[in-house]
């Protein structure tokens, strides 16, 4: 399964929208997997698709969906062209809305312990707006304006939640599915741990533990799919956390640093410019300058 693997920018490019023309861009796509959630849209033709094992033709108009991790393929029926629309993204990245609902990546384990459907009808997907969804998304990826990241979000979710309701209408019983994955993470989703601990004094030991696995193999795994080691991880992602406080804040740098779980401003300063070229305060001043 390892050759097969697709790394996905799950730090800079947590959501990404795409447009694939065959006529285009290198076709068929081959059998691969990542640990991205990934929605298909066809908008033109008619595709075979392999997920897990499982072939499913889909037409135009039709939506189907794959699980992180699953092995997935894409082929032309009789070799005419199609398109399709995509969206992929990090589950892990969506947490719970509210105490009482299943965060993203809880439920499409549980959909998938479940053999719940992946591939909906022409009937079905337009139940589910997906083509007015897909469409808003790669407008929205194309815009960069401000709050981009959380109408993409809004959209995804709007998606995710009319596939789930669609599920219990068939017979999912939600009430079974955990309401967090917190017990059950693996290397692929440990970044939601992570990411919600950053102002804490994480040690890189604990989340091993929390994997269930040794802390050499955690390390080599966790690098195999991030591309740097966890400690880096942490220190990039408290870096991108520092950024929003200090584009839409007006906060200090000891505030910022004791959120961010820097040990002090002069240890943010010196990570800071480490990682983006400028101190804090150049990049504030630079970025709420007029262009």
């Amino acid at each position: 399964m390892s050759s097969l693997f697709e790394k996905q920018d799950s730090l800079d490019s947590p959501i990404e929208t795409f447009i694939f023309d065959t006529e285009k861009q290198d076709f068929p796509v081959k059998q691969h997997w990542h640990y991205f959630t990934e929605f298909i849209y066809l908008l033109k033709g008619r595709a075979e698709i392999t997920c897990d094992e499982k072939t499913y033709i889909v037409s135009e108009g039709e939506l189907i969906i794959f699980y992180p991790s699953s092995v997935h393929s894409i082929y032309s029926t009789d070799g005419s062209p199609i398109l399709f629309a995509g969206i992929k993204f990090d589950s892990t990245k969506f947490q719970n809305t509210s105490s009482y609902v299943p965060s993203v990546i809880a439920i499409l384990r549980y959909a998938r312990s479940e053999k719940m459907q992946i591939h909906f009808n022409a009937e079905q997907a337009e139940m589910l707006h997906s083509r007015e969804i897909f469409s808003d998304c790669i407008r929205e990826t194309g815009q960069y304006l401000y709050g981009r990241d959380i109408m993409l979000r809004t959209h995804i979710y709007k998606l995710i939640l009319g596939i789930v309701r669609h599920w219990i209408s068939i017979g999912l019983d939600i009430n079974n599915c955990p309401i967090s994955s917190t017990e059950i993470y693996g290397i692929e989703n440990i970044a939601e741990y992570i990411d919600s601990r950053l102002e804490e004094n994480i040690r890189v030991a604990d989340i091993a533990e929390k994997c269930h696995m040794s802390y050499s193999g955690f390390a080599a795994k966790f690098r195999e799919q991030y591309g740097m080691s966890c400690k880096e991880y942490i220190e990039l992602m408290r870096i991108f956390k520092a950024q929003e406080y200090l584009l839409f804040t007006d906060h200090d740098l000891a505030f910022i640093s004791l959120q961010t779980g820097f040990s002090d401003s002069s240890h943010f300063i010196r990570c800071f410019k480490k990682h983006i070229g400028l101190t804090p305060k150049q990049f504030r001043l630079n970025k709420k300058q007029p262009h």
